[in-house]
């Protein structure tokens, strides 16, 4: 089940050391709405859930993956893999899964 409180925005945030500004650009909604879902008892629309979730998959396995510096070093430098474009630029353009599967194949190759 979806649920805001399992889906929190600024733990997701967080753990993918983004800003408020930098988050509510890859959920699509305004940096406003963001800090209300953070802060108070406004919850996110279904869409926006789903959208965590996703988010919330990419955080889980670059942590696993990642230092947290390391996971702001795989968000924000350009791979080729993506041509050229960064995970967070994937990410906002909706490649979710071609953002896993980088992410998959880092953490396969640590040799877990």
């Amino acid at each position: 089940m979806l649920s805001s409180d399992v889906l929190n925005p600024q733990v997701i945030r967080q753990m993918l050391h983004l800003s408020q500004e930098r988050m509510s650009h890859l959920l699509h909604v305004s940096t406003k709405t963001l800090w209300r879902w953070e802060n108070t008892s406004t919850a996110p629309n279904s869409v926006a859930l789903q959208h965590l979730s996703k988010l919330k998959q990419i955080a889980s396995l670059a942590s696993k993956v990642y230092t947290p510096e390391g996971i702001e070093t795989f968000l924000f430098t350009p791979i080729e893999e993506f041509d050229f474009l960064t995970a967070y630029d994937m990410i906002a353009l909706g490649k979710h899964e071609q953002v896993l599967g980088a992410l998959a194949a880092d953490y396969e190759g640590l040799g877990y």
